[in-house]
Order: structure tokens, then C-alpha cells, then sequence
């Protein structure tokens, strides 16, 4: 954990007992071991006295909320394991058992009053700084698992910028015109000249008939054949459709062709729509 002090980062660092954190100013980098149970009960309970009228609670609960989540969202199921291992386990014991000379058992030694308080006291300092390195390491992976769990969502942000789609829904110069669909519905026509494309969405337009489906295409401004632009069946009737080619086209129109589509309408289109380029 570091703190910016306009100077620069000065690193902090967990201390051995948890009251020590709390006296110190510690408690949001405790949030994370806070919510992963990883406190005792009379940690827990001084925390909770602690935060009752911190002015820290707001966002000391919203980092537990936080880690709570991100561990939620990443947790794998454990696989089994494979058919025989722990007979595979005991055998190998086994046999490393029958390999090894027995051991003699040592013969007890008294150990003086002075020796046995300071092995008692550096019992003790080792548990202390066993759990004070526990709550850096949950802290330390808590912390992993959200930058993950960030770098997922930056993607998946990134991925949707990406998407020819959304290119030209979130262009600047996009261009909206809907048209009612005979039987029921809408078609909606975004068309972005900046990006030479343009987007068909279908709304409450029911699927074409069995052996049917809707087929897109484009009219060129120079009055050739029109171009096929795809096909929609009722899986896809309801997603959008990108179409490039917007500064060549005058019109997109939809027909109703036999399924998997036609190299030429062979039908009166259901619908026409003039596009502006």
C-alpha cells in the first residue's frame, strides 16, 4: 500500500497486530482482509468500532464491497481430481516410508526457566509476523484480483470502441431515419459518411416466413444491379446489421428470399430507404 504525499510515494507498511493499524490510521488497507474473513473475531469487532464513526466507512465499506465482488466474479470451480491419485499418494508414501532408517527418538533434555520464556516469546514473534505477512499477501492478491478484474472491463470497453457497430452508432456525423416494416415494426438506418457505413436494426419486425428470410441490399447511385448485402433469419432479425460501402449506395432496401439468399431479388422489396451520404 502507498500513500502520495504530493512529494512523492511513501510505502506502508501493515504492523503486527491489527489495533496497531487502527491507531496508526491503517483501517482502509485493511478493508480487503476485513472482507475476506481473514481477521479473528475480536479484530473484526474492533474494526467495526473503529469504523462506526470513521470518517474513512464510506469508502472502507465500498473497498470491502469491492473485494467481495471481485472475489465473487473470479472464483473458478476446483476441477477433480484425477481417477486413482490418492492411491497413487499412499503407495508413493508408502514406499518412502519402507526406504527411510527408522528414527531415534531423541532423548529429552530439561530446559531451563530462562530458555523456555525465550523460545515462548519467539513463538510469539513469529506468529506475529506470520500474520502480518498473511495480511499483506490477501491484501496484495485482493488487490491483483481487481486490477484483473479492471483490465477485463478496459478491454471489453475497448473491444466495444472497436466494434464496427458501435463505430457508427457513436459517430459524430451519424444520421438516424426509421421506416415502418409492412406486418409490424421498424427498420432504423444509422448512417455515418465519416465512416462510409451504415447500421440496420430491425424492431418488432417478425421473422420471415418458414423457408424465408429477409435479405438486405444496396442500390448504387449509378443505377447497376443491387448489390446483396446478407440475410437475416429470425436469430439475427434482431441484431444490428453494418453495411459499408454508404457513399456508393442511394438506397438500402430489405426483400424476402429463400433461405440462405439470392444473387438477385427475386422479389418486390418490403421496404426502401434513401440514404444520405
Amino acid at each position: 500500500m502507498s500513500e502520495n504525499t504530493g512529494g512523492g510515494f511513501i510505502r506502508r507498511m501493515f504492523a503486527n497486530d491489527i489495533a496497531t493499524d487502527l491507531a496508526e490510521g491503517r483501517v482502509l488497507e485493511l478493508a480487503e482482509i476485513y472482507a475476506l474473513d481473514a481477521v479473528s473475531d475480536d479484530e473484526r469487532a474492533m474494526i467495526d468500532d473503529y469504523i462506526k464513526d470513521a470518517p474513512e466507512r464510506p469508502e472502507f465499506l465500498e473497498r470491502v464491497g469491492q473485494a467481495r465482488e471481485t472475489l465473487a466474479v473470479s472464483f473458478v470451480p476446483e476441477e477433480e481430481p484425477p481417477a486413482g491419485l490418492f492411491d497413487n499418494i499412499m503407495e508413493r508414501i508408502t514406499k518412502d516410508a519402507a526406504t527411510q532408517p527408522p528414527v531415534q527418538p531423541e532423548a529429552p533434555t530439561e530446559a531451563s526457566p530462562a530458555v523456555d520464556d525465550l523460545a515462548a516469546a519467539r513463538m510469539r514473534r513469529e506468529e506475529r509476523t506470520r500474520a502480518s505477512g498473511a495480511r499483506r499477501w490477501i491484501v496484495g492478491a485482493a488487490a491483483a484480483a481487481v486490477i484483473a478484474l479492471g483490465g477485463i472491463g478496459v478491454g471489453t470497453y475497448v473491444s466495444a470502441q472497436n466494434d464496427p457497430v458501435n463505430q457508427v452508432l457513436q459517430a459524430q456525423d451519424v444520421q438516424k431515419k426509421s421506416a415502418p416494416v409492412p406486418g409490424g415494426g421498424t427498420a432504423t438506418i444509422s448512417a455515418s459518411s465519416a465512416k462510409d457505413s451504415f447500421v440496420v436494426l430491425m424492431d418488432g419486425v417478425a421473422p420471415a416466413p418458414d423457408g424465408k428470410v429477409y435479405q438486405l441490399w444496396t442500390l448504387p447511385k449509378d443505377g447497376s444491379a443491387p448489390v446483396p448485402q446478407g440475410t437475416m433469419d429470425a436469430q439475427t432479425l434482431s441484431k444490428p446489421a453494418v453495411v459499408k460501402g454508404l457513399s456508393s449506395a442511394s438506397s438500402v432496401a430489405i426483400t424476402v428470399e429463400p433461405t440462405g439468399g439470392s444473387n438477385a431479388p427475386t422479389t418486390a422489396p418490403v421496404l426502401v430507404v434513401a440514404l444520405t451520404a
